[in-house]
This record gives structure tokens, sequence and C-alpha cells, in this order.
């Protein structure tokens, strides 16, 4: 059944973009090593399985620290928690761009994981709390255009830089603009509080186990674990795969990941506003069946045209943003309010953690038989996909079933300017 979107406020305004931007650096830090896969894998002499560690070593710090913190969650003002975890980021991507080794690169990735990670889930909390679940999915394709801008501006910009003065060079351009919004977070934010008044576990450990008995709670964690796994499996190896198996140049690069990020950043507001219109489930249903069919397609192409990559990459891009953000904005509707810093940070560290698992074991599966020579059994990681697709949308089903029985979602607890402005 359609409904009338609820308006923004000016302040709601500007919490959506200061943490879109945030979000941004973040993923672009994570992101940025895909396209430098190629590049990394012939400096540093690796081979896939070392070089799906190094994405996996971010992946699986992020997870360990989730779970580390999901038990002070829900007892400090978000605010401070997204400044602290931001700006042990930002030192930890000063770190990768000094790094000149495998193992100091490794060191820095776990370093930037362990507080980079946290990022999304204390944003996804503060979202909670400032939006109700009808202006969710418009702020959730807000958000996520972070993915798409990083395509679009980041890695484009990336790349350049990395081909310009050596891969280290994107680190640095991520460190240099993560200091501006962290000063701009402590400045223009307003404290993000009103969950301590309902906090009732006298400690942290005591808060995280009673989220985690939470029978309801482990649904959505089983469901963002899967779509974790099926979404990081392709992901690391994506650069290496276009240059040495479908024919592209380094130089094209910049060009494909351009392309892919306009065309997400298109489609996010779009799912965004339908998602607050009609049914949630439906959207990630359909989605996740045309993702299947294009990951499929995709990991058993050879050599093919600029041109047709960048189409497939769109239409697979579709896909994949298409089942992000009515998920996303679902799983927020789980938690109570007393919980629901712990459940963002345990959601988002098994998200980290099954991301991990997904670039080691894509690791295990792809190999290759000499340095320039194509990618092997690329195309069993898009049936590992399909297979675990499908459960996903079993799982979101059943998230979406919890959402619906959810009798009252409150006005939104903090509004610092009147809904009418």
């Amino acid at each position: 059944m359609e409904q009338q979107p609820l308006p923004f406020t000016g302040y709601q305004k500007f919490v959506i973009f200061i943490l879109a931007i945030t979000q941004f650096t973040v993923i672009l830090d994570f992101m940025v090593m895909s396209p430098l896969g190629d590049m990394l894998m012939k400096s540093l002499s690796l081979k896939p399985s070392a070089f799906g560690f190094a994405v996996s070593a971010y992946a699986f710090s992020a997870g360990v620290s989730g779970l580390l913190t999901a038990g002070f969650a829900d007892r400090f003002d978000r605010k401070k928690l997204l400044l602290f975890f931001y700006i042990g980021f930002i030192i930890g991507t000063i770190f990768c761009g000094m790094a000149q080794s495998y193992a100091a690169l490794v060191a820095a990735r776990i370093i930037t994981g362990l507080f980079g990670g946290v990022i999304g889930s204390i944003s996804m909390a503060i979202i909670t709390d400032l939006f109700v679940l009808q202006q969710r999915g418009r702020v959730m394709g807000f958000i996520q255009m972070g993915f798409g801008g990083s395509q679009v501006l980041g890695v484009p910009i990336g790349l350049y830089l990395a081909n310009k003065w050596g891969w280290e060079a994107p680190f640095w351009m991520v460190a240099a603009l993560s200091v501006v919004i962290a000063v701009l977070i402590f400045l223009k934010l307003q404290p993000v509080n009103k969950h301590l008044s309902v906090q009732r576990d006298k400690s942290a450990f005591q808060h995280l186990w009673h989220t985690i008995a939470k029978s309801n709670y482990r649904v959505g964690f089983a469901a963002t674990a899967l779509l974790s796994i099926g979404g990081f499996m392709m992901m690391p190896f994506g650069s290496a795969f276009a240059v040495n198996n479908l024919g592209l140049t380094n130089e094209q690069l910049p060009m494909l990941f351009m392309v892919s990020g306009v065309s997400s950043l298109v489609i996010m507001p779009l799912i965004g506003k339908l998602s607050d219109k009609v049914d949630k489930f439906k959207i990630f249903a359909i989605a996740s069946v045309w993702m299947m069919g294009m990951c499929v397609l995709y990991t058993n192409l050879s050599v093919t045209p600029l041109w047709l990559v960048m189409i497939f990459n769109i239409l697979m891009m579709i896909g994949i943003m298409s089942r992000m953000i009515p998920s996303s904005a679902l799983t927020s509707a789980i938690p109570d309010l007393q919980d629901r810093g712990a459940f963002m940070s345990i959601n988002s560290s098994l998200q980290q953690i099954a991301g991990g698992i997904a670039a080691a074991v894509a690791g295990v599966i792809v190999t290759q038989k000499s340095k320039g020579a194509p990618l092997e059994h690329y195309n069993i990681v898009g049936y590992v996909i399909v297979a675990i697709s499908i459960l996903g949308i079993f799982l979101m089903w059943r998230v979406d079933n919890l959402a619906k029985k959810k009798t009252v979602d409150k006005a939104p607890i903090e509004d610092p300017v009147p809904l009418s402005e």
C-alpha cells in the first residue's frame, strides 16, 4: 500500500549530509583496495590469497571491534562515540599511506578496521534515533550514496593519484578529507543522548548478552551476515578480473568505476523513495533475483569491450543497491530504543566478519597461474553468491515479518527543530 512520505526538517537534512559524507570516506577507504588490487599484487608480488587476506584483515578487525564496543555503544552520547572512532580511523588511514611492505600494510588495515568498522553502526543508531521508519528508506538511500560517491569521485581520483604517485596516494587523500569532516562533526552535530535515559543494564557485558539473547535480534544478525557474504565475494578481485580476464587496461579502470558510481548515485535516491512508498521486502526480493542473474553472467565473461563491461556493471549495481537500501531500513526497525547502539554494533560486526570470511574464501577459490595471467574459477564465486542470496531472501522475509509486528513506531526521539520547518 502506498504511503505519503514524511518531510525532513532542516537539521535532519544536515544529519543526513554529515553521515553520508562520513560514510563516503569510510567506504572509500575500504573500496579503494579493490581497484588497487592489480597494482598492489604486482608491486608487492602478492598471490590472490595474500591480497584476499589483506582485504579481509580490515573486515575481521572491524568485526572484532564491533563486538568489543557493542556493550558500551548505548552508554555514551553517540556524537562522542562517532568522533572517537572517526579520529582513530583517520590515524589508521595515515598508517596505510605510510606502509612500505605487505606486513606493514596488513597491520595498518587492521588498525583502520578497528576504528572504521564501528562508524557505520554508530551512524545507523543515530539514524534510527532521529528518523521514523517512514523516513528511513530515503535516509538509507542518501547515506548509501557514499558507496556510489566513492566510485564516482573517490575511486577514479584515487586511481589517478595512484598511477601518478604510487598506491599509497589514495590513502593520504582519504585522510585529508576525513580531517575536515571530523571538524564539522565536532562543531555542528548536536548531542545524541536521549537513549541514556532508558538504559537499564548495569554492566557493558550484561547489555551485550541481553542484546544477543533476543531471538528477534538474531534473525536480523543472520540476515545481515548472509547479505555481506554475497556482497563481499566478488569485490576484492573486481579490478584484477577486469584487467586480466576482460582485457581492460589500468587507465580504463577509473572510467569503469566512475560510470558504475554515477549509476548508483542515480539509483539509490530512487530506490530509497520507492521503499518508503511500497513494500520494502518485495523490492529486496526482486533485486536479489536480478543480482543473481547478473553475477552469473558477469563472472563467466571473457575478453569484453569496455562499453559492454560498463553496461553489465550498471545492471549489476542496480541489483546490489536495490538490495542494500530496503534491507538496511527493515533491519533498523528490529531493535528497541535502549538496545539500538548494541544491536547496530553487533550487526555491523557480523557484517564485517562475514565480509572478511567472504573475501578470504574468494581468495582461496580464485587462482592465478602467474603474474598477469587470467584469474581462474571466478565464475564459481558467482554460483556461490546465488546459493547464499536464496537463503538471504528467506531470512529477510522473516525480518520483514518482525518489522511489521512492531505495533508502535515512535516519533523521532530527538528533533532539534519543528517538523513544520
